[in-house]
């Protein structure tokens, strides 16, 4: 007498980042003000006594005062160790000056495509984009042993929200291939669709041998980023942001470099991904896009996040087949301060999920989780409801681009098989394709719209072994 759905399959997620923030970093998510992440930090320092102390989740814009938090604090608090604070989006860090000293950041670095935020010409510690990044690079790598205790971690939770299936948008050749081996031996049950980050080892390894399509394992796409996040000004803006006067954001890479590696994955048969935030953003890698594609086509190639868009460039998805990969939860994340940055004109082609469904008929939903909770119910009410948690605002936000439940629950089972190409093995619940699926205790289909997000997950199965 329960509902029953097919697997549901998160289209963007950080599946190892996520069960590194389990075993290794403290939880800043949800955090009120600065001097409650000091605390948090002490708590979990008295805890694991880890030389580099590693935190992810503030957000400045949930606090009273909306501004970036300075190293000071840090560096009274930790004056002998390195900490390293990620931001919710993951596109800024605030590091303390030990931290900064490692990495060589001064007043004085330029990092292309980055940002070191000065007062007073000095750092603040508060880095963006590349030169979070640059700053990151420096945190020693974690063992074999710690990155398996991570996936494990990460996929116990996953099934307990009835995830059979996600996607890893970006990860290196070891780690690829250390998913696959601990698949291979059953300790990991979950499938996972990995886009390769864009380095030579990768393409080296993964172009040669052509699209991967094993039992669990998926590698066919590259991830790219052409810039950072609307919520710490590094998504790159046609017109200035409404809240920074002369700020546009942020392109990562030269042009030649985004043309250079489409050629490589379109000869190489490979999808391309590309993290698009901004109306520029989005509009350079479409044009980009377009140009290989040429047209209609079935290569699948994606735009992942499509958030701020030009009225004018909606129409490249559908002229050319490109599929926009979403987050549901990011509008009603954003909802509260998206319109300060971007104005009243901008802010209405953004999060424009329903306009961007139209153009090829299909589109994929995810969570970027762990910038936002890894519950697929979630990503379903708010791409239906408009709503945060509290059922605010009473019409919802934008109600013009909701879509209706048959299509959120598309977005979150067949579409994103099918933005992988695996929608002949798994999405749907029919004869000859894998036993993925999870029981609920209500239809989702029917409930009211306010109990989606806490109705409980009774099981889930993979392969028809239940896993949860």
């Amino acid at each position: 007498g329960n509902a029953i759905y097919p697997g549901f399959n998160d289209g963007h997620s950080h599946f190892l980042a996520y069960g590194t923030t389990l075993i290794r970093w403290a939880n800043l998510v949800g955090t009120s003000s600065f001097d409650e992440i000091l605390k948090i930090l002490q708590t979990h320092q008295k805890k694991f006594h880890a030389h580099w102390i590693l935190g992810r989740g503030w957000d400045q814009n949930d606090w009273k005062i909306q501004q970036y938090p300075t190293k000071d604090k840090l560096d009274k608090l930790f004056p002998d160790n390195p900490v390293v604070l990620t931001r919710i989006d993951g596109h800024a860090v605030l590091a303390n000056s030990t931290a900064l000293k490692i990495a060589g950041i001064t007043a004085k670095t330029h990092i292309d495509g980055g940002e070191v935020v000065l007062k007073n010409r000095q750092p603040t510690g508060v880095l963006i984009d590349n030169a979070a990044d640059h700053m990151r690079a420096f945190i020693p790598e974690m063992s074999r042993a710690e990155k398996i205790k991570a996936l494990m971690e990460a996929q116990k939770n996953c099934f307990a929200v009835g995830l059979t299936s996600l996607t890893d948008a970006g990860l290196d050749k070891q780690d690829i291939l250390l998913i696959d081996s601990l698949q291979q031996t059953g300790q990991l049950k979950i499938r996972d669709y990995a886009m390769m980050s864009p380095t030579t080892e990768n393409f080296n390894y993964f172009f040669k041998k052509g699209p991967l399509h094993k039992d669990r394992l998926t590698v066919s796409a590259v991830k790219l980023y052409i810039d950072g996040a609307l919520g710490s000004r590094g998504a790159l803006l046609l017109k200035p942001y409404s809240d920074m006067p002369g700020h546009y954001g942020l392109r990562l890479h030269p042009l030649n470099y985004y043309d250079s590696i489409c050629k490589m994955a379109y000869a190489a048969g490979f999808q391309v991904n590309t993290h698009a935030i901004g109306d520029s953003g989005n509009r350079i890698m479409l044009k980009t896009y377009a140009r290989f594609l040429k047209g209609k086509n079935n290569r699948r190639w994606r735009i992942e996040h499509a958030q701020v868009l030009s009225p004018d460039d909606f129409h490249y998805f559908g002229d050319f087949s490109i599929i926009p990969s979403i987050q549901s939860t990011h509008c009603t994340s954003d909802m509260y301060w998206a319109g300060k940055r971007l104005g009243d004109k901008r802010i209405k082609t953004a999060y424009a999920y329903k306009q961007l469904l139209e153009q090829n008929g299909w589109e994929v939903n995810g969570t970027d989780f762990p910038i936002e909770d890894i519950s697929p119910l979630k990503t379903f009410y708010a791409a239906v409801s408009r709503k945060d948690l509290n059922g605010w605002p009473p019409g919802g936000f934008q109600p013009e681009n909701a879509i209706s439940r048959k299509q959120a629950l598309y977005s979150i089972t067949l579409w994103p098989a099918k933005g992988s190409f695996d929608e002949q093995q798994k999405g749907s619940i029919e004869s000859g394709k894998v036993a993925d699926f999870v029981m609920l205790e209500q239809d989702i289909m029917t409930c009211p719209e306010i109990e989606i997000p806490h109705v409980k997950v009774l099981g889930t199965w993979v392969n028809g072994e239940k896993v949860y």
